[in-house]
């Protein structure tokens, strides 16, 4: 009887899994045709000590088959991904990582090569969740430390991608950072090239 209860829920969890693949399958499906995306960018930062949010705007670039530049307030503000390579530019301050050195970029890199790609395998993740919302595919990359040195590189809590399932497009970019702090990209007039 346990062996039948425990095939029964193996057995479901798969499917579980084949479902949220199928699901990102179709939502990045236009990904396959193009080369390069681009869309008009509004970040919106939250502090949470701070009274009023800061509001800028810039543009979204990508190309295939690793490249992801967000360039807002007049290029004084940037995350740029190149391959493994990662480079975050806020108030003057420049901060280089790879996805070798710090994991949750690595997620986020093997994330953003599927979408670009049209598709590809994400069950290796275990540190992504997918989730449908509507016409909406939530990705939620959770980073996880196993220890107290990988816990204190762990910049963000969380990295939310919200994409369009119909249009392929994507509609937000969410780092939720420590103390309630987070940083919203939200993307408009995304373009297909």
């Amino acid at each position: 009887m346990k062996r039948i209860i425990l095939l029964s829920i193996l057995f479901c969890q798969a499917l579980f899994c084949l479902s949220q693949n199928a699901d990102f399958q179709n939502a990045v499906a236009k990904y396959k045709t193009a080369t390069t995306m681009t869309a008009t960018v509004t970040k919106n930062s939250h502090r949470a000590a701070v009274k009023n949010d800061v509001v800028t705007t810039g543009t979204l670039e990508m190309k295939k088959p690793a490249y992801v530049c967000i360039n807002v307030n007049d290029n004084k503000d940037m995350l740029l991904m190149e391959g493994n390579q990662f480079t975050m530019k806020a108030g003057g301050r420049k901060q280089k990582t790879t996805s070798e050195g710090n994991p949750q970029f690595a997620t986020f890199q093997g994330v953003f090569e599927a979408i670009l790609a049209g598709g590809g395998d994400l069950s290796k993740y275990n540190d992504l969740t997918i989730t449908k919302q509507g016409q909406d595919l939530v990705l939620t990359i959770t980073p996880t430390a196993e220890t107290k040195k990988q816990k204190r590189r762990i910049m963000f809590t969380s990295l939310v991608l919200t994409i369009d399932s119909r249009t392929s497009a994507l509609k937000s970019l969410r780092m939720n950072e420590q103390r309630g702090n987070y940083t919203v990209y939200q993307f408009t007039n995304f373009a297909f090239k």
